[in-house]
C-alpha cells in the first residue's frame, strides 16, 4: 500500500505487480522528475515519474473496475497486462524529459526505447509481458485496453494533469478525474463517455490547454531546456576532440560514442547504460564543467546552476537574421571566441499544440439512445472548437550579458 497524495491510498494488487514496480527499470524513474525543468518556475513541481506511473496503474484500475460494472468481460489476465503496460508506459524516458533524445542520442525517442526495456524485461521475466507489450503496441484485439493507455482520454493524461496541476501549484489545471473514469463505456469495442459526463471532458480539454501554455511550454521552462541542451551538445563536441570531461559512466558512453537508434537494437551495451542514466548524472556533470576551461561549457553552466537562465522573446514568426547576428556578434566580442562557439549561447524553438485532433484520436459521446458523437461536434461551448485549431509559437532564447 502507497499513501499518494493525490489520490490517497495506492494498493499494489499482486505479485506479478510488485516484481515490476521492483525492477531496476523501473526504480529508476525515482530520479526523473515528471515535470524535467519546470521547477524553475514552480518550485513545488519536484515529483517523479515514478509517482506519476504508480498514479496511472491506479486509475487504470478504477476504469477497469468501471467496465466491468458496466458489464464488459474483462479477465484477470488482461487486467494484470494494462495495469503493467501503464506503469511502464514512461520507462524509456531519459533525464529531464526529452533533453537526452535530441542532443546525446539521435534518431530515437522515449516510445521506442520504453518498448526496448519492456522486451528486455518480458525476458527477464519470462515471457509474461507478451499481452502487456501487444496492448503496449496496439496489437491486441481488445482495442480500448490500448486507449486507456494511450489516447486523447486515456489514463497516462488524467494522472498527469492532476498530478502536475497539484504539485505546481496552478489550479487551472484541477479535472474532474474521477468522474470521467465513472462515465466511461465502451461502443462496438471502443472507448467512450456516457453523455452525463460531456462537460467533465470539456474541462479535461480546457485544462490541458491551460496547463500545457502555463506549465509545459512556460517561455522560462522552454528557455531552460534550450540551455540544457546546448550545454550537452557543447559538451559532446569537446568529447568529439578528444577533450577529457567530468562525467559518469553512463554519461561518458554517450558523450565519446555516437549513438543511434541502431545502437540499441544491435546490442544490449547501449540501452543498458541508457538504464543507469538519472537526472543526477547530468546535474553532478553540469557542477564539474562549471570549472571546466572551455570558456562556452563553464559560462553555460555556472549560468545553468545559478539559474541565469535565457532570455526569451516569444513571437508569431520566427527572429530574423539580423537580430541573431546582433546577438552573436556580442557573444563573439565578450567571450573572444568564433561564431560556431557563440551558437551555442543562443536557441530556437518552434513550439505548437492543438489541445485536441479529431484526426489522431476522437473522444466520443455516447447518447442514451446509442448514437455517437465526437466531443467537437457534442459539445456546444465554442472553446472546443477553439482547441481544435494548432497554436504555434517561436521562442528565440539567448545568453544575458
Amino acid at each position: 500500500m502507497i499513501n499518494d497524495p493525490v489520490f490517497g491510498f495506492i494498493n499494489i494488487p499482486n505479485n506479478f505487480i510488485y516484481d515490476i514496480i521492483q525492477h531496476p527499470y523501473f526504480q529508476r524513474l525515482n530520479r526523473i522528475k515528471q515535470l524535467g525543468l519546470s521547477s524553475v518556475v514552480y518550485p513545488g513541481a519536484q515529483h517523479t515519474r515514478f509517482q506519476h506511473s504508480l498514479g496511472a496503474m491506479y486509475l487504470m484500475g478504477e476504469a477497469i473496475a468501471q467496465l466491468r460494472w458496466q458489464g464488459h468481460e474483462i479477465t484477470a489476465e488482461e487486467e494484470n497486462a494494462a495495469l503493467a503496460c501503464i506503469l511502464l508506459h514512461d520507462i524509456g524516458h531519459g533525464p529531464f524529459s526529452h533533453s537526452l533524445e535530441h542532443s546525446l542520442v539521435s534518431g530515437v525517442n522515449h516510445e521506442e526505447l520504453s518498448l526496448l526495456m519492456m522486451q528486455k524485461i518480458n525476458v527477464e521475466f519470462d515471457g509474461k509481458l507478451e499481452l502487456a507489450l501487444e496492448i503496449f503496441r496496439n496489437k491486441y484485439p481488445k482495442k480500448y485496453l490500448h486507449q486507456l493507455v494511450s489516447s486523447q482520454l486515456d489514463m497516462d493524461r488524467i494522472d498527469y494533469l492532476s498530478r502536475d496541476s497539484f504539485y505546481s501549484g496552478v489550479s487551472e489545471g484541477i479535472i474532474g478525474g474521477a468522474r470521467i473514469i465513472e462515465m466511461l463505456n465502451l461502443h462496438n469495442g471502443e472507448l467512450v463517455v456516457d453523455v452525463k459526463g460531456i462537460y467533465s471532458i470539456e474541462k479535461f480539454l480546457v485544462a490541458r490547454r491551460l496547463m500545457y501554455w502555463q506549465v509545459y511550454l512556460h517561455k522560462t521552462s522552454v528557455a531552460a531546456e534550450k540551455m540544457l541542451l546546448n550545454i550537452l551538445k557543447r559538451a559532446k563536441q569537446l568529447a568529439s576532440e578528444g577533450i577529457q570531461l567530468f562525467s559518469s559512466p553512463a554519461l561518458h558512453y554517450f558523450l565519446y560514442q555516437d549513438i543511434s537508434k541502431q545502437s540499441f537494437s544491435t546490442s544490449d551495451e547501449a540501452l543498458d547504460n541508457f538504464a543507469l542514466l538519472d537526472d543526477s548524472d547530468i546535474i553532478c556533470a553540469i557542477k564539474a564543467w562549471s570549472l571546466h576551461t572551455d570558456i562556452v561549457l563553464s559560462a553555460l553552466c555556472k549560468a545553468f546552476m545559478n539559474r541565469r537562465l535565457f532570455k526569451v522573446n516569444v513571437s508569431d514568426k520566427a527572429v530574423g537574421e539580423r537580430e541573431k547576428k546582433a546577438c552573436l556578434d556580442k557573444y563573439i566580442e565578450f567571450f573572444g571566441i568564433n561564431i560556431d562557439e557563440a551558437e551555442y549561447f543562443i536557441g530556437e524553438e518552434t513550439v505548437s499544440t492543438d489541445t485536441y485532433n479529431p484526426k489522431d484520436d476522437r473522444i466520443n459521446i455516447l447518447y442514451k439512445d446509442g448514437t455517437i458523437k465526437d466531443i467537437a461536434d457534442a459539445s456546444d461551448m465554442l472553446n472546443i472548437n477553439v482547441l481544435t485549431k494548432k497554436v504555434e509559437k517561436n521562442y528565440f532564447c539567448y545568453y544575458r550579458l
